[in-house]
């Protein structure tokens, strides 16, 4: 097996705030449920993408015939079309139902992965009314639009379609100037926010009090981590060795700056200062624990300590004045195992995945949108809450039965031995992240000229 080296730094797909990482072997995505990020505009119906019409600047722009760009596990172009069916199959795939109070919902990154699945869900079974927020690039000419631009656009045709009142706001949700921003929108259109969902996943972030950028690593703790990964830089998957160097104490300080809890706390200060903390007010924060097998580099590791400190956060808003007037509460809800874009920066992770995936199948591993829907129910009174010790919304016990992780420790006992046995479930990890970029779905035309240029929704 090669030895890949690992600098530690979060892959994201490459937006306003993110390159790719160079190697002999891509690194696998990972799972990290909180999915921050933001991306503009689709269509729900693909076909409506090869119309010419007014592009962002109001000039009819001309279609174009685009292939994917791939390097490993991450592609750095997307495509309207796959993006916009993607999301209808969630959507499609999410029981509908007659909906009661329509409460006002605040979703920050809501154009990936969990974020993304919370707000299709609480649309399509909630009818929630309120804001999604995002950062996401536009199509600028060379490149295409990121995939959570696309998405976004689909999803809001698809509420349009519905009936529901939602608005997107494509920005930097950690600066002073969004909160603002997007407070004034709730208090003209909405009133007080019933739920706030926090679902953002990024590399850096600006303190707004001192301006100082922190920049956010994926490294373990203590000592060196090395350990099997999914290495997809050739013709057919292989098993290569991982090996990352240990965070600094100034790295991990950092790293809790951008991913722990205290942008979620700005937030809940911007809603209660314009009086937008509803009566009965849940704020819920996205995290994951994992197996054992990746806890050296997760759980163990600098990311780890940043979910630590969201879950403190967690238990110093619930003991605060602002929460406790409006007979409110704060969660941290821990989350199965997913492939997201937010997946791309943990090494190991797709190899978890894929001996997961082979051990549960496809009707036992639990799509985003699925806990999603939990999560939805235990908020709005309609199952009772399922909490650890911890005061935790557990959503992940499908993913941790003792006799899951037993197969899974089995299979990575001997990863190359595993990798045979788990060859499907390799090759599901892969498309899985092509299909986050509109990629390898049935029923699109990638050999046709599309529309790229695709507006953000209106407000």
């Amino acid at each position: 097996m090669d030895t890949l080296v690992d600098d530690g730094r979060p892959e994201q797909d490459p937006g306003p705030t993110a390159r790719p990482v160079t190697g002999p072997a891509a690194r696998p995505p990972v799972l990290i449920p909180d999915e921050g990020s933001a991306r503009p505009r689709t269509v729900a119906d693909p076909r409506r993408l090869l119309v010419p019409r007014p592009g962002r600047n109001g000039s009819f722009v001309s279609l174009r015939q685009i292939e994917p760009k791939q390097r490993g596990l991450l592609l750095v172009n997307s495509h309207p079309e796959g993006a916009a069916r993607s999301v209808r199959r969630t959507w499609d795939a999410i029981p509908a139902r007659a909906a009661g109070r329509r409460p006002v919902a605040l979703i920050l990154g809501h154009s990936a992965g969990y974020g993304l699945a919370t707000l299709l869900t609480g649309l399509r079974r909630h009818g929630i009314r309120g804001i999604g927020v995002a950062f996401e690039t536009p199509d600028n000419g060379r490149r295409t639009a990121t995939a959570g631009w696309y998405r976004t656009a689909a999803a809001a045709e698809l509420a349009a379609d519905g009936g529901h009142d939602i608005r997107f706001v494509n920005a930097d949700a950690f600066s002073t100037e969004a909160k603002n921003r997007i407070c004034d929108l709730l208090a003209e259109h909405y009133g007080p926010v019933d739920h706030l969902v926090y679902s953002l996943a990024a590399p850096r972030r600006t303190d707004p009090a001192t301006g100082t950028v922190h920049h956010s690593v994926i490294k373990p703790l203590g000592g060196a981590y090395e350990a099997p990964a999914l290495d997809f830089s050739g013709p057919e998957p292989r098993v290569a060795r991982a090996r990352i160097e240990p965070a600094t104490d100034e790295e991990t300080r950092a790293t809790e700056a951008v991913m722990g809890g205290d942008d979620w706390n700005l937030w809940v200060d911007a809603l209660a200062d314009r009086g937008l903390l509803a009566e009965k007010f849940t704020t819920a924060a996205l995290t994951y624990v994992g197996s054992e097998v990746t806890a050296p580099v997760y759980r163990q590791g600098t990311i780890g300590a940043a979910k630590e400190h969201l879950e403190r956060t967690a238990r110093d808003l619930n003991a605060s004045p602002l929460l406790k007037e409006k007979d409110g509460r704060a969660f941290t809800v821990v989350a199965g195992a997913a492939v997201t874009q937010a997946s791309s920066a943990i090494p190991s992770i797709a190899l978890y995945t894929a001996f997961l995936r082979t051990v549960l199948g496809e009707d036992g591993f639990r799509t985003t949108a699925e806990q999603a829907a939990d999560l939805w129910d235990q908020l709005e009174g309609d199952a009772p809450l399922v909490l650890d010790g911890q005061g935790r919304i557990r959503l992940d016990g499908w993913e941790l039965d003792e006799r899951v992780q037993e197969r899974v420790r089995a299979l990575w006992a001997d990863p190359e031995r595993g990798l045979a046995e788990s060859r499907p479930g390799a090759d599901w990890f892969m498309a899985q992240v092509r299909e986050l970029y509109g990629w390898g779905l049935d029923g699109v035309a990638y050999d046709r000229p599309v529309e790229t240029d695709v507006p953000w929704p209106p407000r």
